[in-house]
């Protein structure tokens, strides 16, 4: 049965080590001995699972892969301004640069923002 980081995360200690012990792998040896933290690594490392949770930007209107691209492009002009010494174009990318930079970290803010209510109301 093929298994995820956040299943694995929402089992008990007992599930985990039900699991663990069905593994002939080296990660896993001495699983009844590890607690939750030590035996979801473990698992993680033993099924070849990504442990890593992946934040995805939540914002309306942005789309982060056309910024980042953006960014490169704008570096690779910023180089060659620097190399000709080209001032007046330099300042121009930079702050093309720092304009793309906050829009994402504001778009980053505002969906942690959102999160966070969200995760408020569901508390109540």
């Amino acid at each position: 049965m093929e298994h995820t980081y956040d299943e694995l995360k929402k089992k008990t200690v007992a599930q985990l080590r039900e699991i663990a012990s069905g593994m002939e792998h080296e990660a896993v040896q001495g699983y009844t001995q590890l607690n939750k933290e030590h035996l979801l690594t473990a698992l993680c490392n033993a099924l070849n699972i990504d442990s890593h949770k992946r934040h995805a930007v939540k914002a309306a209107g942005i789309d982060k892969k056309k910024i980042k691209s953006q960014m490169k492009a704008l570096k690779k002009e910023r180089d060659a301004a620097l190399e000709s010494h080209d001032h007046p174009q330099l300042k121009t990318v930079r702050r093309k640069m720092h304009e793309l930079r906050r829009t994402l970290r504001k778009a980053a803010a505002n969906a942690a923002k959102s999160g966070k209510k969200s995760a408020g109301k569901e508390k109540k």
